[in-house]
C-alpha cells in the first residue's frame, strides 16, 4: 500500500476531516505513537492502516483499503 492509497482509504473510511484527526491524535498500540508519527518514522503504510483499523474497530471486511485485494469469503 502506497502512502497515497493509505490517504485514500483513510478518507473513504473515516472522511477527510476525521481521518486527519485520527492520524494526528490516536495512539496506535502496536507502534506506541500516532499514525502520522509511525509513517514519518518509516513504518509501512499498510501496517499503519491495519493498526488504525484494529484500534478503531473497523469491520475486518473493510480492512483491505485501497490497493489491496478484498478478502475472499
Amino acid at each position: 500500500m502506497r502512502l497515497s492509497e493509505f490517504r485514500q482509504a483513510l478518507s473513504n473510511e473515516f472522511g477527510e476531516g476525521y481521518g486527519r484527526v485520527l492520524t494526528r491524535d490516536l495512539i496506535l498500540t502496536p507502534f506506541g505513537c500516532t499514525a502520522d508519527q509511525a509513517l514519518a518514522g518509516g513504518a509501512s503504510a499498510r501496517d499503519v492502516w491495519l493498526a488504525l483499523c484494529a484500534e478503531t474497530d473497523v469491520p475486518k471486511a473493510r480492512w483491505y483499503g485501497a490497493g489491496l485485494p478484498a478478502a475472499r469469503s
